[in-house]
């Protein structure tokens, strides 16, 4: 199968290098020192110990690769909207969009049955950019689990996990989903399909609250899930979420109390906000956390912790050149 990663940063370079290990027709979208690197030495793994080298074609032209059967976005959500007009020579009749992209996506509410179906989420999407440049029809819903980094342009290094939940929006197993699963499975990693909105939220309850407290607290995640404040007010801003969540009819697996619980388990881990809040970096704060108050918004229920904690990280995303 023809595969474009389309930004082939720390997870695009993790799947890219591992489904061209295993024999797939791989092509990156990729720009600047990274793409120089992976031109002239090929993008380089380092997992297990060992370092991989694997050479896909590499490119900062979509136009340069043609129509592909799979193009997986491993952008930043508010990234995406400036590169649609960019990625469509890579779209053909049948090509889909694999969103790898964390928080609420924008296609959420297509063949979601009852009064929101087809509604577009404008935090995530303003304008309907993606929704008609795109087009939800194409979308496969992925959710991210790995932890990687760029250890240096052209060289990717896999930290933690490997497991990417591959589901279409109308919750069929499709012929293409199950291709996609099975090639990704062949180049060694998990990649059930499941309910796929279930799915999103298990990972978005828990970024929508700890990602932006840890960016206001400057603390790591097993302290905003333990001090009893932060604790107080993450578990507040869940139970808001939850509420939205099952109004969609989502299903939570577990109950608010395991989730933080699970959370503080992790450790001293430094959540992405906090990173890119460091780094002066764009922080994640629409596609995490304003999405969640704009479906709110749009069922009909109240969000009065999320309310007051978004007005607060979005100014200092502002003040710091970060959002």
């Amino acid at each position: 199968m023809k595969i474009a990663i389309y930004g082939a940063g720390a997870i695009g370079g993790y799947i890219a290098a591992l489904l061209t290990q295993s024999g797939e027709e791989v092509s990156v979208i990729a720009r600047g020192p990274h793409l120089a690197a992976i031109k002239a030495n090929g993008l380089a793994l380092d997992m297990n110990g060992e370092r991989i080298i694997t050479h896909p074609v590499a490119t900062d032209n979509p136009a340069d690769l043609g129509e592909q059967d799979f193009v997986i976005v491993s952008l930043k959500a508010h990234s995406v909207p400036n590169v649609v007009d960019a990625m469509q020579p890579l779209l053909g009749e049948k090509t889909a969009v694999v969103t790898a992209v964390n928080g609420v996506p924008w296609w959420y509410f297509y063949k979601l049955p009852g009064e929101w179906e087809n509604r577009k989420i404008e935090s995530v999407d303003p304008g309907g950019k993606q929704w008609d440049g795109i087009g939800p029809e194409r979308a496969i819903g992925c959710v991210v689990y790995p932890a990687c980094e760029i250890l240096e342009p052209g060289v990717v290094r896999h930290i933690d996990g490997n497991r990417f939940t591959l589901g279409e929006s109308s919750g069929e197993k499709t012929e293409r989903v199950r291709a996609l699963s099975q090639a990704m499975i062949n180049a060694g990693l998990k990649a059930p399909v499941r309910n796929i909105r279930d799915e999103i939220w298990v990972k978005l309850w828990g970024n929508l609250c700890f990602n932006p407290l840890s960016a206001l607290t400057n603390a790591t995640l097993d302290i905003v899930a333990t001090d009893p404040g932060t604790r107080a007010v993450a578990r507040n801003m869940m139970l808001e979420a939850q509420a939205i969540g099952e109004k969609l009819g989502v299903r939570f697996a577990i109950d608010v109390d395991k989730r933080i619980a699970g959370a503080a388990a992790v450790g001293a881990h430094t959540t992405s906000m906090l990173q890119d809040f460091t780094l002066g970096r764009p922080m994640e704060i629409d596609a995490l956390v304003t999405a969640v108050q704009e479906l709110g918004r749009i069922t009909d229920v109240k969000t009065p912790t999320i309310d007051t904690v978004l007005p607060i990280v979005q100014l200092r995303g502002r003040i710091a050149g970060c959002y």
